[in-house]
């Protein structure tokens, strides 16, 4: 079980992240959200150009490549390491001294390795579900296994 004192919860998916801090009574506050302008872009408008063209060999048909890396893909890595960066900056600053990551799973991975040393240090749980969409009551039940029943709660 986690004490509430200083205790961020950093909730993240591809395109959006909350901050939320806990006080004594564990109830969540937040401190920041943030979300990513691309999330609802098409592939079209985050590439820079059509797929390129092959000639088929047997023919004179054409047709396009496949690109070799989704551009969705790569604007939720950079908005995930964008969001490590804000909490390597939170940390610096004393904002928290421990820290529960709650993410999908593949988002988590990638969160908790845009982490600097002395952040990752401070991850004192994680949880693999997306959380972000809920409402802070709703966040507090999938905590309790964290950190506890409130103060009252039995």
């Amino acid at each position: 079980m986690v004490k509430p004192r200083n205790l961020w919860i950093a909730l993240a998916d591809g395109g959006h992240a909350r901050f939320l801090s806990v006080d004594y009574n564990h109830k969540l506050h937040i401190e920041e959200s943030i979300d990513a302008t691309t999330v609802h872009s098409r592939s079209s408008a985050l590439g820079s150009d059509r797929p390129g063209r092959v000639f088929e060999s047997a023919s004179s048909a054409r047709h396009a490549v496949a690109a070799r890396h989704d551009p969705h893909e790569a604007e939720m890595l950079k908005f995930l390491h964008l969001v490590g960066e804000i909490l390597n900056g939170a940390a610096k600053r004393g904002a928290f001294e421990r820290l529960i990551l709650i993410a999908p799973a593949p988002a988590l991975a990638e969160l908790r390795t845009s982490l600097d040393p002395a952040t990752a240090a401070k991850v004192v749980g994680t949880l693999a579900k997306d959380l972000v969409h809920m409402s802070n009551p709703e966040i507090a039940t999938h905590l309790e296994a964290l950190i506890g029943p409130a103060p009252g709660k039995s």
